[in-house]
């Protein structure tokens, strides 16, 4: 059985992922409210300000490891023989904590000191806002994961 970075790490499948998970965090960003949710987006524009084509870059260089850490769930529901959305959606604190553990390391050890504090200001709400984006993870995953 394929790992997902097999399927989805390489070429124009990776530019596409990459494309559609701007996307998506767009999306998840746009959607927040309340004291938390202005926090969220002043962080997400203090970032993407940072210069033309950043937050690509970073997702780009957290690619390999979100599809390394999401690995170990789609490959349950391809032996389960579910849809992995539906099986990453349903397994939504999991997921959570194997990309919030990568985000963790790396900001740890970021070498922009505003990124890391903007990360550790932020850190403490990031499960909750992680577990919510899940249904839109999964949609991800279902437009290009394939049948």
């Amino acid at each position: 059985m394929s790992s997902l970075r097999e399927l989805l790490g390489g070429g124009d499948t990776r530019r596409r992922l990459i494309d559609d998970s701007l996307v998506v965090l767009d999306a998840e960003v746009a959607t927040k409210g309340g004291i938390s949710g202005m926090a969220i987006k002043g962080a997400y524009k203090l970032v993407k300000g940072i210069s033309p084509g950043f937050l690509r870059q970073v997702v780009d260089h957290l690619m390999d490891d979100f599809l390394d850490g999401l690995d170990p769930i789609y490959q349950e529901a391809q032996t389960q023989g579910l849809a992995p959305g539906a099986h990453l959606t349903k397994n939504s604190s999991r997921v959570a904590d194997a990309l919030l553990s990568i985000t963790d390391r790396r900001a740890k050890n970021a070498q922009n000191k505003v990124i890391q504090k903007t990360y550790d200001k932020l850190r403490s709400q990031a499960k909750k806002h992680v577990e919510a984006a899940v249904p839109r993870l999964g949609e991800l995953f279902e437009r290009h994961v394939p049948a």
